[in-house]
């Protein structure tokens, strides 16, 4: 007979006897009701409010102890009880036949309650957006990690005839596989030792591939524990049949056994020290180092030191994420083809090395409160990482790394937030810093051409011929160290009956220039920098050759890679005119502080009608009447080329007391904005797709009423994902989800040079409001009382990109403050003796605008409500901004890092009747699919029963 007959005739005849038994339906049953529980109730999915499914795969190691022990218990013992096992013994087949077909029995129950359990992950995709690499991985794992279970309850089966025995048996041995890599275990061990257990462990491979990490190492764990217990097996089968004699076959047997389990060990401690034999299934590659930080290591010249202070003894919330932060910087030793050099030192056990962190790099031990059954003990260690780079260095500290949620039950849950974006944003920082002692023209690509729109002498005011004569010199003198990526091209417009004076004002609006009001003398001076890509006008002030130095180096800065960014930063009240009333209710704090991490931030005050002249970005910030000068300020910057990000609205919150309100905002930009083509309606957008907030609440109770602060969907705060976010554009396409607060609806009618981008929008169920009171009360079933019934639904586009070449708002330049002391250009008799300032009336093709109509849309307020109700740290809008702000300044080293790694999908807001139907429904899928196995089944019995019965006739 075929061996493969054999084989499947055994694994046939076990699946008969599973099913004809209640063992089946029992496992099946309770693994489903377990696992569904879990889900639903143990880890409060709803609650967590993360889109994916690690919660059912974070109980499987426990679970499948027990459910593979009960499943296993009764293969061999049952056998070796009614006396069948001799039978087994004296038949002419290899043994090996008979476990394969056992082993594949069981396998084929735990694939049916894996099978089953999917349609958790199909509830999960079809209300969110479920990352499916995660998932695949998890059903891998707990696939691998079944069959080593069930190839050790099959051996210990095999060495009993009784199945309370084996169940025993098999629970303690699998259980103590699963402690060894557990941290219950590994908390009383400390480096090697505890890495050497952790590598024993199956809980700590499991971890690892539900994660989305496939790692070639963690599967051939699992192939190689389930190898050696299915080898034990057949080897505990094959001494039945020996006599007690030993004999030259009894020792070839032995021989190979121990042969097979040693080359299984010693495959698994090579592959161990084989490094990138893995595959990160995320979607976004979330545990790889991403192509930007890939990009960042090229560009190195200098040997790059990465070196991590880990303590042996540690918090045991923090050792765990020890080994995976040592996996990520040994990528970063990979990546940098032996430019980076990675270390990992114990300042504990290395005290010179301490003394150097402690005084050389200013890392100090960090206390933390160590407690165990018997005493509770501070123990002082070091979780850092070292970035140096020459004479550059930056150092991390935990704060940097991990992010504590509470979970489900109260317990804090310690996780590795975004480590590859903190140590990618330090190897930045540093080369920057380096970069920044040393030539400007080191990090210019391309040659950049100094171009001056510059009158003759004859028309030129006496004081524009020595301004023009000193940056003269002051620019020659760069040409010589410029490496020939600098020279310097003055062009007379009106030479050549005024063609060029033409061009410059159809390009780029440079008109002509007059002294002072009445002066007929007209003149041009305008300063740019150019390359093959762009065009920027350098800001000339009053025309004092003391700040040109100045304003030519940001210039130049702009057509350079590898230097920090400045970042203009207008803040509510800042541009207020003297003696106006600062607006109330907005604060931008942590605005400032996601700024100030990777660029420098200038607070800008627009009131004196410039932005400041080193400023790579304005981002104005819910302004409110804005006076002309502000207003000229922000379009003429716009005119030079910038990029303005601008978050505006004819709506505002405000909390008057304990309730909520919307307030009428004028922002004095509206006639500026709709002169570019924006049009903000007053109006705000509500949507069934919304976001829970912490907000007084009214309830009432028979004649009384309550205020109380509850979390309660809230149709003012947009949960925008999927079609709502820009696929397509750099700024979106990387984050899940953000949340927008009290959004009017605009609309976009662009000029014929200007190109517009929708980055943001409701869903198609949005509608729009007026009211002013936005206090939600709670209805009797604790929902939000605000409803779009009866009202027109439709999409809104809430946040939008401008690019292009824009026209000037303004038609003469307005009334601007007079400078802050008497003798920076102005006369005694206070006329100012520079021409006036000249109006850029068009803007070259690289200038952008980017709107969000939302005064709220980052604000502290809004910031902090969302955090407190999703329970994890969500700084949408801030990536959005940050991303907008690399895309804009053309830095890729962080945009696309900024959202990947510990940033969760969440799960959009639903009703509670709508959360009990979904769970109902799981729990009746699961009903079904039993019914469904137990069906066919009943077909399958019913037509071997016939094939039987045609025989006996």
């Amino acid at each position: 007979m075929s061996p493969d007959v054999v084989l499947f005739r055994v694994a046939r005849k076990e699946l008969q006897l599973f099913f004809a038994s209640p063992v089946a339906w029992m496992f099946l049953a309770s693994f489903l009701t377990l696992c569904l529980f879990i889900f639903f109730w143990v880890e409060a999915f709803f609650a967590r409010n993360i889109a994916d499914v690690r919660p059912l795969f974070e109980w499987m190691p426990l679970l499948l102890i027990f459910l593979s022990a009960a499943l296993t218990m009764r293969s061999w013992s049952e056998e070796r009880r009614s006396g069948t096992l001799e039978h087994v013994l004296t038949l002419p087949v290899p043994l090996w036949q008979f476990v394969i077909g056992k082993f594949l029995a069981c396998v084929t129950v735990l694939t049916l309650a894996l099978l089953a359990t999917l349609l958790l992950p199909l509830t999960v995709a079809g209300i969110a957006t479920l990352d499916w690499g995660p998932v695949f991985a998890g059903y891998l794992a707990t696939l691998l990690m079944g069959c080593s279970y069930l190839s050790v309850g099959l051996f210990v089966s095999s060495r009993t005839d009784n199945a309370i025995v084996s169940l025993i048996g098999s629970v303690a041995l699998c259980g103590l596989l699963y402690l060894a890599g557990s941290e219950l275990l590994l908390g009383f061990f400390g480096g090697n030792m505890a890495e050497f257990l952790r590598l024993l462990g199956s809980g700590s491979r499991f971890e690892s591939i539900t994660r989305g990490v496939l790692d070639l190492r963690d599967l051939y764990y699992y192939f190689a524990v389930t190898a050696g217990f299915l080898s034990l097996n057949v080897y505990a089968l094959e001494r039945g049949r020996w006599s007690g004699r030993s004999n030259t076959r009894h020792r070839a047997w032995r021989f190979g056994l121990t042969l097979v389990v040693l080359n299984l060990l010693l495959a698994g401690f090579w592959l161990h020290k084989v490094p990138g034999v893995r595959t990160d299934v995320t979607e976004g590659k979330l545990y790889s180092l991403s192509e930007p930080s890939e990009t960042l290591l090229s560009q190195l010249e200098e040997p790059l030191l990465i070196r991590g202070y880990f303590s042996e003894r540690s918090h045991p919330l923090l050792a765990p994420l020890v080994p995976q932060l040592r996996d990520l910087l040994r990528e970063y030793a990979v990546a940098g083809a032996g430019k980076v050099r990675v270390e990992f030192v114990d300042p504990a056990e290395d005290a010179a090395a301490e003394k150097q962190a402690n005084e050389e790099y200013g890392i100090q031990a960090t206390p933390f409160q160590v407690a165990d059954r018997y005493q509770s003990a501070l123990v002082n260690a070091y979780f850092n990482v070292l970035v140096q780079y020459g004479n550059e260095k930056e150092v991390l500290g935990f704060s940097d790394f991990i992010e504590v949620k509470m979970a489900a039950g109260g317990e804090p849950d310690v996780l590795l937030r975004n480590p590859e974006f903190d140590v990618t944003r330090a190897i930045r920082d540093v080369l920057y810093r380096y970069r920044s002692g040393g030539e400007l023209f080191d990090q210019i690509s391309k040659p950049v051409t100094l171009r001056a729109y510059v009158s003759d002498d004859s028309k030129l005011p006496q004081l524009l011929v020595d301004y023009r004569d000193a940056i003269r010199g002051e620019a020659q003198a760069l040409i010589p160290n410029s490496q020939n990526k600098f020279n310097i091209d003055f062009v007379e417009p009106e030479a050549n009956n005024g063609a060029e004076a033409a061009r410059i004002l159809d390009e780029w609006g440079f008109q002509p220039m007059i002294t002072a009001l009445g002066d007929e003398n007209e003149f041009y001076f305008y300063l740019t920098l150019e390359d093959d890509h762009q065009v920027i006008q350098l800001p000339t002030g009053r025309f004092d050759s003391s700040d040109f130095g100045d304003a030519l180096e940001a210039g130049l800065r702009r057509f350079a890679s590898g230097f920090t960014r400045t970042i203009a930063l207008a803040l509510p009240g800042s541009s207020q005119p003297r003696g106006g009333m600062p607006p109330q209710g907005h604060s931008f704090g942590t605005l400032q502080q996601s700024i100030s991490q990777d660029h420098s931030i200038l607070m800008e005050d627009l009131a004196d009608g410039r932005v400041d002249a080193s400023a790579d970005l304005l981002m104005v910030m819910a302004p409110e009447s804005l006076p002309p000068a502000a207003l000229f300020a922000v379009d003429q910057y716009l005119m030079r080329g910038g990029t303005v990000i601008l978050a505006t609205s004819p709506r505002s919150i405000e909390a008057r007391g304990t309730a909520l309100q919307l307030r009428g905002v004028d922002s004095g930009m509206e006639e500026w904005l709709s002169h570019q083509g924006i049009r903000i309606e007053d109006t705000v957008v509500l949507d069934d797709r919304q976001a829970a907030f912490p907000v007084p609440v009214l309830r009432r109770v028979g004649d009384y009423e309550f205020r109380d602060m509850q979390f309660v969907d809230y149709p003012y705060l947009l949960d925008i994902r999927d079609e709502g976010l820009n696929p397509d554009h750099p700024i979106t396409q990387g984050l899940p989800n953000l949340t927008v607060g009290w959004a009017s609806p605009l609309s976009v009618e662009p000029a014929a040079n200007v190109v517009s981008t929708t980055l943001l929008s409701s869903s198609d169920k949005a509608w729009l409001s007026v009211q002013s009171d936005v206090m939600p009360t709670v209805t009797d079933s604790g929902q939000s009382s605000f409803s779009g019934a009866g009202k027109s639904r439709q999409r809104a586009s809430v946040g939008v990109l401008l690019s292009g070449e824009f026209t000037s708002f303004f038609q003469e330049v307005p009334p601007l403050e007079a400078a802050a002391s008497p003798d920076e250009g102005m006369a005694e008799d206070g006329d100012v003796e520079a021409p006036s300032t000249p109006l850029i009336s068009k803007s070259p093709s690289s200038s952008r605008l980017i709107v969000v109509s939302s005064n709220d849309f980052a604000s502290d307020q809004v910031l902090s409500g969302v955090i407190a109700a999703s329970g994890t740290q969500y700084f949408g809008p801030l990536e959005f901004l940050m991303n907008a702000v690399d895309w804009a300044l053309q830095d890729s080293s962080l945009m696309n890092i900024r959202s990947r790694a510990h940033f969760n999908r969440t799960l959009p807001a639903l009703p509670q009747n709508m959360q009990a139907r979904i769970e109902y429904a799981n729990y009746a899928g699961a009903l079904i699919f039993l019914l469904v196995i137990y069906g066919i089944w009943r077909l399958q019995r019913r037509r071997r029963e016939k094939q039987l019965g045609r025989v006996l006739l």
